[in-house]
């Protein structure tokens, strides 16, 4: 059974060709939202994770995948996410498809079982190389054959354009996943910064926040944005206060609206698969 379900009564499971489906899987764990694009508004989300700190391994994402009654319907445009921490942003002009194992292994060493594979980015413009796992890769193509799959940093630096436009500002982004987190830093209308970091808990977190702060002179008077699933947001918040005055979580804003039952969920945690709809 899902961890979380929430959905609209206005759903109906035999009109799924005027949705948009949003998948994210990630270590193990499958969410998905749904879009009605006819009224533009979601109207499901499910989120599966187990209790406790035991995630199936593929071959329960994949009973998951074939055995949900919205996942194995037909949708007009299927968009999933597959996180991963391994990336190189390499600029469009200088980008070359033939080159792009070599454009990752010059930061990273792709593990065994492992793929490389690349993402558009339309800001900045550019192209991330990325790593994700081959049997995850072809589980996701046999049930989800008609998706598009990207990385999930694209429908975050799209969230970041779309919030920021015009802004003449530092944007400082922080998203949470289950094992890792990235930092992303705009100074006007430049990307500084964007990277990963594993963490095991929240003092990790503050050391890489706090250093990257001090190696580009980010102050107090900052704001920090920030999405994902941090599982403890109490303790999150007490620990960042102690080093930036203004802390925001996230929402979508593609233009689209939520059910009222949305209200019971922090959007904020589920902002990547939110944001793919406005990623073309």
């Amino acid at each position: 059974m899902p961890f979380l379900e929430l959905f609209d009564e206005t759903l109906d499971i035999n009109s799924t060709l005027n949705y948009d489906l949003s998948v994210q899987i990630s270590s193990g764990r499958v969410s998905f939202c749904i879009l009605d694009t006819i009224r533009k508004k979601y109207v499901l989300i499910r989120d599966y994770i187990p209790e406790g700190t035991n995630f199936p391994d593929l071959e329960g994402v994949e009973e998951i995948l074939g055995k949900d009654e919205f996942l194995s319907r037909k949708y007009r445009k299927i968009n999933i996410i597959t996180p991963s921490p391994k990336f190189t942003i390499v600029p469009t002009p200088l980008y070359d498809k033939v080159k792009m194992e070599e454009y990752f292994r010059f930061n990273h060493v792709a593990e065994e079982g492992s793929i490389i594979l690349a993402s558009k980015l339309n800001y900045p413009d550019s192209y991330l190389v990325y790593s994700t796992s081959r049997t995850e890769n072809e589980l996701i193509t046999r049930h989800l054959e008609s998706g598009k799959v990207m990385h999930h940093l694209i429908p975050l630096m799209n969230y970041i354009s779309e919030s920021r436009k015009g802004a003449q500002v530092n944007h400082i982004h922080l998203h949470i996943e289950r094992d890792f987190f990235n930092i992303i830093l705009f100074d006007h209308s430049s990307l500084k910064l964007c990277n990963s970091f594993f963490y095991k808990n929240i003092s990790d977190i503050l050391y890489y926040i706090m250093n990257a702060f001090r190696n580009l002179n980010i102050g107090q008077e900052e704001t920090i944005y920030i999405s994902g699933d941090y599982q403890n947001q109490a303790e999150l918040n007490t620990a960042l206060s102690q080093y930036v005055r203004h802390i925001r979580y996230s929402v979508p804003s593609n233009g689209n609206s939520f059910s009222y039952v949305f209200n019971e969920v922090e959007i904020h945690r589920f902002l990547t698969i939110f944001s793919t709809t406005s990623c073309e």
